[in-house]
């Protein structure tokens, strides 16, 4: 069964006052510790090898481990055996992996009645079998059930807890997951979300609409907190931080912490990521996919009050990435040789937007400080809100101090990957009002570029592979698909290198389709740009007489793949293209290898290049609100302002394509482009990063590969309004995870048979407020709609919103009749989920701060 994303209030809820010291330390001595923890935020994915390997390392290696694993969180024992199959897999010995005997209630998927567990725990034999153990895992739940499983009704460690501690303090692993996280600091918290620490833990008593409004009091969760099992005795730790935003909620326990906040850092970790906290050494390690918040509190203070609310000022946030080190102590970081740091030399200059729904480009917190503020020399300042649906809340400050840093470097592949020091967080009470704009003083303007007709050619034999951007070289499901549609590891392949400015992009794919198997001698980069490359000595902006070469297009006949890298979709088009708009001989040359069974893939500016119509600048906010543009300011264009068309390659003849769509938030500029430009009976695709877009021509059917998803954008039945730009009504949008499928003409949606429905058979039944910012859970789009509305009982609508000072948009998602949600478990036990035909309405609003 799925976990439930917000715990019970138990426990007791935080004072009003901020002054109120928390909980006693947990255990005391505890500097003799020479046993390690591994501390997961929750969603694990099975294939997250770094993870399971350092936990296994710590245990003694594959071959010497021998692990304990509590089910006590949970109420299956399905994670405990699925996490001990993990481990298998991993190379340990099954027969020293034991699932021990600790719960206070019962199993839903047993015969056995495990309450009675609980008065195991203070036998000797169950003692004598913890002490025999090199490792011990506390699978994910609830975190309460945990302490009440291990300590006695008075509050006194048992017999089981004490064996725990004696085989950490000499040396075994502690590691946990999600609530197996949380229960590691002395400090538990049990619940609560950011938006309810805030009003709740901050508000005073008096404030009227935190008292009596109890329509917002059903949106969101005050903060709860009860004592924990204290292995981590260095400051208070939250799990499930990106994926939930509990950024806010871990500021509010950290500040009320008096001890914490003065000594030590508090810690939130991703999902997919551990923090390894080495006790010798003094510091922590973060392993695994994602990052680790850090908030500094020590020089934090309450900021000023607004009807009756408090909010928080000078908090120092910092993100780090795998490979990052804490020094828990001196409360300072080292990063890896390799990384950059970024303040001098920031790649990025662009005015971005304020973080306020799932419209946002980098809308979850540390892509957003990293493109918006920390690597963009533009940016001294970046905001975001929270708020209920009466528009009472926060805003949220993040600004650029003489400290503050960052550190880059690619990772996987070419997938940017960033730290993140001292960034200054402000929180200041704010009420923001909306009314719906019946006048609107923006500018938009209509599109002029004339879209192609799609070329009428033979039936194509090829097939497609289209990658939204970031593809990792580990995504072995995406290499492997093109490898075989380009006839296995004997295939012929040539990369197109014209959208970079560097060979680093080529030549890193080449390496991993040698890694995957084809013969390095069978791939070459092929000569074809319209611009000198870095680092060489060669001038390639001479390549482009290549294009008309008659070696080169027969070459080119010869290939059974083709690949075009990421970068300026407009260089590859002018790479390829005559200055009158005609193909060269090189690109009839690929379209005859396409049509006569060649695969043709492409990621980022490689996936755009692929339709009729290009996508080629803005973002959604600007498209919505100043519709397209007829100048291309290069790379600067790509990540905001109105939307900018092209004539693309058209190898995909079924609709318009959009990539990196997660990551940028590009519904916005999809739809409005579809609107104008495309065929409101054809689908759109926006393609997420890591993942591909795979188009079998013949059977005329999409499916999805990777790690992420595609969203359909159905405009057949949209409603919208002449007189008033950007204002529609009925959009249908699906979203498709990897194994469903989309035939290109019916538009019929098959879903992976795995998955089940969740139509009647909600998971949650909660009220949720808007999408907001960085600090709402569920940031990018799909989980949105996937836990606050598809598998949602309570939730029949929900909304985003999209603005910047006073004008913006309202996002209405709602359940049609058409509506359905699929669900299953993947990759160990990470929700998966599929959204098939939510309606979308998007109409412009005045907004107004206070």
């Amino acid at each position: 069964m799925k976990k439930k994303l917000v715990s019970c209030l138990i426990s007791f809820t935080l004072l009003s006052s901020l002054s109120t010291p928390l909980l006693a330390k947990a255990q005391e001595n505890t500097e003799d510790i020479k046993g390690s923890l591994v501390i997961a935020g929750g969603g694990v994915g099975t294939s997250n090898h770094d993870v399971y390997e350092k936990f296994l390392s710590l245990a003694g290696g594959k071959e010497k481990a021998k692990v304990g694993i509590i089910p006590a969180a949970s109420t299956t024992l399905q994670s405990s055996k699925k996490f001990k199959e993990d481990l298998v897999k991993y190379g340990a010995n099954s027969d020293s992996i034991i699932i021990l005997p600790v719960s206070d209630h019962d199993f839903s998927d047993t015969q056995k009645d495990e309450s009675t567990w609980k008065n195991q725990v203070n036998d000797k034999k169950l003692s004598r079998t913890i002490k025999g153990l090199t490792a011990v895992w506390f699978v994910g739940g609830d975190q309460t059930k945990i302490v009440d499983a291990l300590r006695q009704n008075n509050g006194s460690d048992s017999e089981a807890l004490k064996a725990i501690w004696d085989i950490y303090r000499k040396g075994a692993v502690i590691g946990g997951t999600s609530a197996g996280a949380a229960m590691m600091s002395d400090v538990m918290i049990t619940g609560g979300d950011s938006l309810g620490a805030l009003q709740e833990s901050i508000g005073n008593k008096e404030n009227k609409h935190v008292s009596e409004n109890q329509h917002s009091k059903k949106e969101y969760e005050p903060l709860s907190i009860q004592k924990g099992l204290g292995f981590f005795q260095h400051g208070i730790i939250d799990q499930h931080m990106d994926e939930r935003a509990r950024l806010g909620r871990l500021a509010v326990a950290a500040y009320n912490s008096e001890r914490d906040k003065e000594k030590n850092f508090a810690y939130g970790v991703d999902e997919d990521t551990a923090m390894v906290v080495n006790n010798k050494d003094e510091k922590i390690e973060v392993v695994g996919r994602s990052g680790v918040a850090v908030l500094d509190m020590s020089k934090a203070k309450l900021a000023s009050k607004q009807k009756g609310r408090s909010g928080l000022e000078n908090i120092k946030v910092s993100y780090l990435s795998p490979g990052d080190k804490i020094n828990y102590h001196l409360k300072s970081f080292e990063f890896p040789k390799d990384k950059v740091e970024t303040k001098g030399f920031e790649y990025y200059s662009f005015n971005a937007l304020p973080a306020t729904g799932v419209f946002t480009p980098y809308g979850r917190l540390k892509a957003y400080l990293s493109y918006s503020l920390i690597d963009n020399k533009s940016m001294k300042s970046a905001n975001s809100y929270v708020y209920d649906s009466k528009g009472w809340g926060y805003e949220i400050a993040f600004q650029k101090n003489n400290d503050t840093n960052g550190y880059w470097r690619y990772t996987d592949g070419q997938k940017d990957d960033y730290s993140i020091v001292n960034v200054r967080m402000d929180i200041t009470p704010k009420i923001v009002k909306f009314q719906p704009d019946k006048k609107t003083s923006l500018t938009y303007k209509k599109s002029t570029f004339s879209s192609p007709e799609s070329p009428a050619y033979d039936p194509i034999k090829g097939n497609l592979l289209i990658a939204g951007g970031a593809l990792g070289s580990s995504n072995s499901s995406v290499y492997n698909k093109f490898i075989n549609l380009a006839g296995g590891k004997q295939a012929k392949i040539g990369i197109v290198p014209a959208a970079s400015t560097k060979f680093d992009s080529s030549n890193q794919f080449k390496a991993d389709l040698v890694k995957y198997g084809v013969k390095a001698e069978n791939i070459e980069i092929l000569p074809i740009s319209n611009h000198d490359f870095k680092g060489t000595s060669e001038n390639e902006s001479n390549w482009k007489t290549n294009i008309n070469s008659d070696k080169l297009a027969q070459k080119v006949k010869g290939l059974t793949g083709i690949w075009f890298v990421g970068g300026d979709q407009t260089l590859i088009t002018g790479s390829l293209r005559h200055e009158n708009g005609s193909d060269s001989k090189v690109l009839q040359a690929i379209w005859h290898t396409y049509k006569n069974g060649a695969v043709l893939g492409g990621t980022s500016a490689g996936a755009a290049i692929m339709s009729n119509t290009m996508l080629a600048g803005g973002d959604s906010y600007g498209a919505l609100s100043y519709g397209f543009t007829n100048t291309y300011d290069d790379m600067t264009q790509q990540e905001g302002g109105p939307a900018y068309l092209e004539k693309g390659l058209g190898f995909f003849q079924y609709g318009l394509v959009d990539q990196h769509f997660d990551n940028k938030a590009r519904l916005g500029r999809l739809i409005a482009t579809a609107y104008e430009k495309g065929n409101k009976n054809q689908l759109s695709y926006g393609i997420d990063e890591d993942t591909a877009m795979v188009v079998n021509n013949k059977e005329q059917q999409i499916e999805v590969v990777g790690r992420g998803g595609i969203t359909l954008v159905d405009l057949a039945k949209v409603q919208a309004n002449n007189k008033f730009p950007s204002d529609y009504k009925n959009i249908l949008i699906s979203c498709i995870t990897p194994g469903d499928k989309v035939n290109l003409i019916t538009k019929d949606i098959v879903i992976n048979p795995a998955k089940t429905s969740t139509r009647k058979n909600e998971y949650y039944s909660e009220k949720v407020g808007p999408n907001t910012g960085l600090f709402s859970p569920h940031g990018v789009l799909r989980k949105f709609l996937a836990y606050d509305l598809v598998d949602n009982a309570q939730s029949k609508e929900i909304k985003s919103y999209a603005f910047n000072q006073n004008k913006g948009f309202e996002l209405t998602f709602r359940k049609s009749a058409e509506s359905n949600g699929y669900w299953a478990y993947t990759d160990g036990q990470k929700d998966d989920y599929s959204i098939v035909k939510v309606a979308l309405d998007i109409k412009p609003i005045k907004v107004a701060t206070k």
